[in-house]
């Protein structure tokens, strides 16, 4: 579908009673299915947010009371960390290499999984089976890495399959006991509409990615080890982030403004991003590398996408030493 037809076919809201209405609430119910067989959930446990952060508050205040404890870890994202100030909470250190040990978390706790770091890729192989309520955070995973089990709330983030900007899905098992904890006189999760076009969009998005990532799943995983082999082995003074998701990849450099580094790079192509992975405008160090003991100085973080060939990241690779080389001279 062009995308000029969606916002033809996808204006009318798709709670009215009018015949465009009635067309478009067979997209909207499409959409759901076509998200809910890619994600692992039920369509009527998905619901869409115009804001994905909005999804972290929605989820884990829905899940937690007064007196119920969140545990969560130092490398999770800045939201969590500002929710977990209004409750009772337990924050799990990391190891060097990224991962959470669980076992402090008891049956009566809300715990926040993240399945992978969007800032180093890192993947989190311990799963707590030990808790009341489990939250996903699922926004860089995307559909690499299924839910587990005894999830009760889970998040994804619409651009994590090369779908639109602004759009979250938001699932929320049937299973969980979970409170809106926004004001509200029905059913919905989310009080307001959400873009039709975008969702729409993003489900037609997710069919092309996850058919095209089985094709080239090698190939990101190729890329991700040419950029680290040649980091290792021409730029000195440079520190990488523990890995785990191919597609990221986080890169320190010692003696570099990590500010003027995105600026030059920038300027000749190729767009990086650094400081905290929860505020792209955010240039303070990364508390993710400050808990796993990673050089935080000079750091840029890297996304490999479908189009991304070898003739690109070499080009790239050559470019980022020389600019490193210029910025430390």
């Amino acid at each position: 579908m062009a995308l000029p037809h969606i916002f033809e076919v996808s204006w009318p809201d798709p709670t009215k009673l009018g015949v465009d209405s009635k067309s478009a609430a067979i997209l909207l119910n499409e959409a759901k299915e076509t998200f809910a067989g890619h994600l692992g959930v039920r369509s009527d446990e998905i619901s869409f947010l115009g804001e994905p952060s909005l999804g972290f508050y929605l989820a884990l205040s829905g899940l937690l009371s007064p007196n119920t404890r969140l545990v969560y870890s130092n490398i999770d994202r800045m939201e969590i960390f500002a929710i977990a100030e209004n409750y009772p909470n337990l924050q799990l250190a990391t190891s060097t290499s990224g991962e959470i040990d669980f076992k402090e978390c008891t049956n009566s706790d809300v715990v926040s999984l993240q399945l992978c770091n969007r800032e180093t890729g890192i993947i989190q192989s311990g799963r707590p089976t030990n808790c009341a309520e489990l939250f996903v955070d699922a926004t860089a995973s995307g559909t690499r890495i299924r839910l587990p089990g005894n999830w009760s709330a889970a998040l994804w983030d619409s651009i994590s399959w090369a779908g639109p900007g602004g759009l979250g899905v938001l699932a929320i098992s049937k299973k969980a006991k979970w409170k809106n904890p926004l004001p509200h006189l029905d059913s919905r999760v989310n009080p307001g509409p959400t873009s039709l076009p975008l969702i729409v969009a993003s489900a037609l998005a997710i069919d092309s990615w996850v058919a095209d990532e089985k094709n080239l799943a090698e190939k990101i995983s190729a890329i991700n080890s040419e950029i680290r082999t040649y980091i290792t082995d021409k730029i000195p003074n440079a520190d990488l982030a523990p890995g785990g998701a191919d597609h990221l990849l986080s890169a320190s450099f010692l003696y570099v403004n990590a500010e003027q580094l995105v600026t030059i790079l920038a300027d000749k192509g190729f767009a990086v991003d650094s400081g905290s992975a929860c505020n792209a405008t955010n240039m303070q160090p990364s508390h993710v590398l400050a808990a796993l003991g990673t050089l935080t100085q000079g750091n840029i973080r890297l996304t490999i996408h479908h189009a991304t060939s070898f003739e690109d990241v070499k080009i790239f690779l050559e470019v980022l030493e020389q600019t490193v080389a210029e910025l430390r001279a």
